[in-house]
Formats: structure tokens, sequence, C-alpha cells
């Protein structure tokens, strides 16, 4: 009898409710109606002890197993409930996983043994892989075994009760874990936490995912045997499991390690989910996508969510100079396509019922069409993440290599030096990545050159605008980029193209002021909206760090702020010379440069227009861009103390409202 006499409890309970099916190790389709109604009335019966466990305060430690014949019970349980998922009904593999989360919770809840029933279900992820390899593909049966040759006699109980087992069962114990995932960020228990992780680390870091890519469901399979499709489908289902459980692995390490203040360091399982990426991209998209009848949706999914678990991964790693410059090279390979989407939005585009359940009813076709925006915002994001990573790394150069010498430049042939400094292969990324998205002759001293800029900087808003959690992540991220352009004099002529251009003026496109202007004017001005965005829970955080450091650049650069123009289309071909501040806040034209006048610009206000001292008209200061970016902030400032006077505000806003209050005061000097 076990040491535990609740634990013995809930062992007979088990036994005795589901012996009667499971005991030959091959359940009858035919009772699948009793196993539900045995299932249900189990589930309930766990779940009551589970309540009566929770006033219960002389509960132990979170260890792992007390005995042996608590070893045995863990056993029983696990293995009673492992053979229902062998069962091809989804109903009673649905009721069977929620049966092994209850058990979870009520060893949680007991506090004891937990952390054994997990690594018993680790083992069971583990074996079923390996049956599953061998059930689909005979020749890699030895090698599989070789994988277990040296187990203990719990997995080689576990093993004998596994012997029909499928991809299906893999993901039902994949969807177990993380189920019981979402229970540990619930409760908040870092040594539960802390268990879980060491667990599935431990089998992530030990299946044969070699032997995983090795499997192919081509069209031989499909035609000689009518459970082909069948195989593929479950493949494709453990797939999309196993990835979206990495996604919230990911997700909650760095929940972690940011609730610990550790951002140098993170949980061992971050670099073994690192390591498997190039391999699901292969096992997902590449042996998959050439498989008979391969869902378009299933792909759109897979390149979905495995584009988010590569975004929330890279954050984690930003100091690792290796994991950019290989995923730059997974990106292109993978998600080339939509990474070379023109950025423009066409008039008759709309991606609004995005990810939507209504769109379950339409094509494929029409399906792909949708879903490319959704994607692209995921890729170019990622795509800007790594190579703006690479461009920020400082101390990674060759001493011998020849950009020490500051004479390369990107039109040279010899790519294979960029390579050896991470900061020239970013900005080569992000140049080729620009040279198609930018007009080909768009240059500094070109008469549409700030037109041009601003054109981009619009149209890449619109691409993220739709999206709000993917919009302040960029948004976010692209304050860096004028510090990452700024480089000194001789990297700056090493760095230039053939036209005398760094990149384009990098600064300029992504200008911080130019996106906060711009996104201002996406959202009608609306302060409401911007309201929305701080009070929202999902982007309230976001939302407010970026109005905090854009407040603060908008202050350091008053006066662009000001004179912030909003390109249009050119009206004739009449311009006069003048000096003129470029947006990264160095001369863009020189005095006898010539620049674009409101002639080439479509301008909003009707404020009449001054001469200046060579004749040339321009926008008095204060234009209706300014006006309009104004009254939205301070309408916004009047909100916010409102809200907070009322105690409605879901955090302090008080430093921004001190930004808010220098911003009004230099709108006060402005209107002397």
């Amino acid at each position: 009898m076990c040491s535990d006499s609740k634990l013995s409890r809930l062992c007979r309970l088990v036994d005795d409710c589901l012996r009667p099916y499971t005991e030959s190790g091959v359940v009858l389709v035919t009772k699948e109606r009793e196993i539900l109604v045995t299932l249900s009335q189990l589930l309930r019966q766990v779940k009551l002890l589970t309540q009566a466990l929770d006033s219960d305060s002389e509960n132990g430690p979170v260890i792992g197993l007390d005995c042996e014949s608590d070893c045995m019970c863990l056993t029983k349980i696990v293995t009673h409930l492992i053979v229902l998922l062998t069962v091809e009904s989804q109903y009673v593999k649905h009721l069977t996983c929620n049966v092994l989360v209850a058990v979870s919770e009520f060893l949680a809840a007991l506090g004891s043994n937990w952390g054994a029933f997990i690594h018993l279900l680790c083992v069971c992820v583990d074996l079923a892989i390996t049956v599953a390899i061998q059930c689909t593909s005979s020749h890699l049966t030895t090698e599989a075994d070789d994988h277990h040759s040296g187990s203990s006699s719990l997995v080689l109980v576990l093993k004998r009760k596994l012997e029909n087992a499928d991809w299906s069962v893999a993901a039902g114990v994949v969807r177990v874990l993380h189920d019981i995932r979402k229970y540990l960020k619930t409760e908040d228990d870092d040594v539960l936490v802390e268990l879980f992780f060491d667990n599935v680390n431990s089998v992530l870091s030990t299946v044969p995912w070699n032997l995983l890519q090795g499997i192919h469901v081509g069209p031989n399979l499909v035609a000689q045997k009518s459970s082909g499709a069948d195989v593929l489908f479950q493949r494709s289902l453990f797939l999309g499991n196993l990835v979206q459980f990495l996604c919230s692995l990911a997700e909650q390490s760095g929940s972690m390690e940011a609730a610990s203040g550790s951002v140098d360091r993170h949980h061992p399982i971050i670099s073994t989910i690192i390591n498997l990426v190039p391999k699901l991209l292969c096992s997902c998209l590449d042996e998959q996508a050439d498989c008979v009848n391969f869902n378009k949706c299933i792909s759109q999914y897979f390149r979905h969510k495995l584009l988010v678990l590569m975004i929330r991964l890279i954050f984690q790693t930003c100091q690792e100079f290796s994991i950019p410059v290989t995923w730059l090279q997974l990106i292109h390979k993978y998600f080339e396509d939509v990474l070379r989407n023109p950025i423009t939005l066409k008039n008759d585009q709309d991606d609004c019922l995005e990810g939507s359940p209504f769109l379950s009813s339409v094509s494929d076709a029409e399906v792909n069409s949708l879903s490319s925006r959704h994607l692209q915002r995921q890729a170019v994001f990622l795509f800007l993440r790594c190579s703006f990573s690479l461009i920020s790394t400082k101390g990674g150069t060759n001493k011998k290599c020849a950009c020490t010498t500051w004479n390369l430049r990107l039109t040279c042939d010899s790519n294979a030096e960029l390579l050896c400094c991470g900061r020239k292969k970013g900005l080569l990324e992000l140049y080729n990545w620009l040279q198609g998205h930018l007009p080909a002759n768009m240059t500094v001293d070109h008469e549409m050159y700030f037109v041009e800029c601003v054109d981009f900087a619009k149209s890449f808003i619109q691409l993220y605008i739709k999206e709000d959690d993917v919009l302040f992540k960029v948004l976010l991220h692209l304050l860096c980029v004028p510090c990452c352009a700024e480089q000194d004099e001789k990297e700056k002529v090493a760095l230039e193209d053939s036209n005398g251009n760094l990149l384009f003026r990098v600064s300029d496109l992504f200008n911080p002021v130019l996106l906060f202007h711009l996104f201002l004017l996406e959202l009608s001005y609306d302060h409401q909206v911007l309201l929305d965005y701080l009070i929202s829970k999902d982007t309230g955080i976001s939302c407010a760090e970026y109005l905090l450091r854009c407040l603060r650049k908008v202050c350091d650069s008053w006066s662009l702020f000001v004179e912030f123009l909003v390109g249009g289309q050119a009206t004739n071909q009449s311009f006069c010379k003048k000096r003129k501040v470029s947006l990264g806040g160095s001369s863009s034209w020189g005095e006898d440069s010539v620049a674009p006048t409101k002639n080439h610009l479509t301008f909003l206000d009707d404020e009449p227009d001054e001469e200046n001292e060579n004749g040339c008209k321009h926008t008095q200061n204060g234009g209706q861009y300014f006006k309009e970016a104004k009254e939205c902030l301070l309408s916004l400032k009047i909100s916010i103390e409102g809200l907070h006077q009322k105690n409605l505000f879901p955090y302090n806003p008080n430093v921004l409202l001190n930004r808010l209050t220098r911003f009004q005061e230099l709108c006060f000097e402005e209107e002397k």
C-alpha cells in the first residue's frame, strides 16, 4: 500500500474505474460510450478529492517519489490513462487528457509526488514518439530501440503499455503538459515551475529528433496504405501541439526571468528549444509541404506558430551573436516569400478578419491571401530584430579581417568578409531588404528623397496598425534605430553604397519622430484610441513605454516635431535651393543642394505661405499636423488626469503625466 493514504485512495479510484477497459492493453471501440461515462465520473471524483485538499495545511513538500509503493501507485495511474489515449475516439482522448490534468492538480495540492508524475508524463512522450517512429518507418526500428536500451524497469512497464501508441498519443500527452503549464501560470509556485521545466527539458534533450525528421508520409505510403493520410494528420497534430507547447514554455520562461530580475541568464530549456528550431522548421514546413493533400491552413498555422516561437526566443537571447546569424538564414529559407511581399497595402486589400473563426468556410487560396499580411508582419519584425541585434553588437570583429581597415563597401563582391563582422552582416541584410522595397533611384540628394522616406514609413506603420500587440513591439524596437545607424566617420565611409548613402539613411526611414507623427495620423489623432491602448491589459504596458520614450525624443527634437510634413504626389518639378535638416539630425542636403518644397508635397493645413530669403515658399511653424498631434496629446493628458483623480486608471500614470506636462510647456512656448 502507498505510504500516503490519499495517494493510495486516488490509485484505487482510478484502478477500479479503468481496469475493466485497460487491463488487456487493447481498448474495444464498441465500449466507447461506457468509457466516456466512466471517465466523466472519474474526472468529477478527482476534482472533489482535490477540493478536499485545498484547506489541508499539512501537505508536504513537492518532491519525487516517497517510496517504492508510491512509484507503483503513480505508474498504475499513468498506465491506465495512457492506454486510453490509444483509442481512436477523439472524445475518449479528450476526457483522458482532462483526467490526467486533474491528477496533476490533485498531486500539487497533496504536496508530494507531483514531480515524479511529471517525470512519468515526460517518459510517456519519449516512448510514444519512439514507438510512432518505429511504426511509421520500419528501417529506423533498430536505432529507435537503442535509444531505450538502458531503460529502467519503470520505463519498460510503460513501454509494454504503449506498444500500440501512435502520434496521437504523443500529441495527447503534450497537450496534457501544455494544460499543466497553464495551471502553473495561475498558481505562481516557483518550486513547481522549476520541477516542471527541469523534467520537460530532460525529455526535450533526449528525444531522437533526428529520427523524427526522417519520417516522410509521401505519395507512395498514401497510395499503399489507407492509413497514410491518418498518419500524416496525427503527425501534424503532434507537431502542432508541440510547437504550441514550446511557445508557451518560451513565454513563461521569459516571465520567470523578468520576475527574478535576471536578464543575462535563462533556464537551460531555452537553449534546448533554440536547438530544436531548425529541426521543427524542417519537419513542419519542408517535409510536410510535399505531402499529398497537405492542408494550406495547417501550413499557415505552422508558419505562424514557428514565427511566434522564434520571436519569443530572440528576445531572451539578444546577447548571443550566433543565433541572429542562424535565424536570418532560416528566415530567408522558409519565409523569403512573405519577407519580400510589398509593404504598401493595396486599396482593395483588407485583413481585418484575419484569424477569425468565421473564416473556416473560405477556400485555401482565400485563407492564404488573408493570412499573408499577418505572416508578413511577424516575418519582417523577426528579420528586423535579428538584423538590428547584429548591428548593435560590439567587439565581434576578426582583427585580421578587411573590416578593420574601414575600406570595405557594401557594393563589394566579397560578402564572405562581411560575415566576420556582426555589424556589417546586419547592415548588409537590412540593405538588401530595403533595396526590394524602396525606389531604385532613391538617393539622399534626390528631389523626392524626403517624400519617399515618409511614404515608406507610412506604409510600414499601416502594415502593423491592425495588430496591436505586434505594433508596439516593432515601434519600441525601432526607437533604437538611429542609435544603431550612427557610426563614426570612418565607419560611415566604409558602409556607404555606390550612391554615397549610408543604407539610404536608415535613421531617416525609421526616425522615431517621423514614425510617431505617422502613428498618430493613422489613429486619426483620436486620443480615445490612445487611451484604450493605455488601459488595455494586452497593450497597456507597451503603449505607455512607447509614449514615454517618444515624448522624450519629441521634446529633445522639438523643431523637427513642429515642422513635420507628410509627403504626397509631386505636382510639378519646381524646387528651390536651401539647407534642410534631415530626419537623422544631420544635413541631408547641402546649402547648394535642392530640397523638396511645398510644390512636391500635399498639406492638410490652409495656413498662408511665407517666402524665405531665397523667394521659396514654405509652411509656417505649427502646421496642421503639429496642431492635430498637439490637440491629441493634450486631450490624452486631460483624460488620464480625470481617470487618475477618480482612481479609475489601472496603474500609476504620474511619469507619463509628467512627460505630457513637459510637452504642454513646449507647446505654450511655441505659441508665444
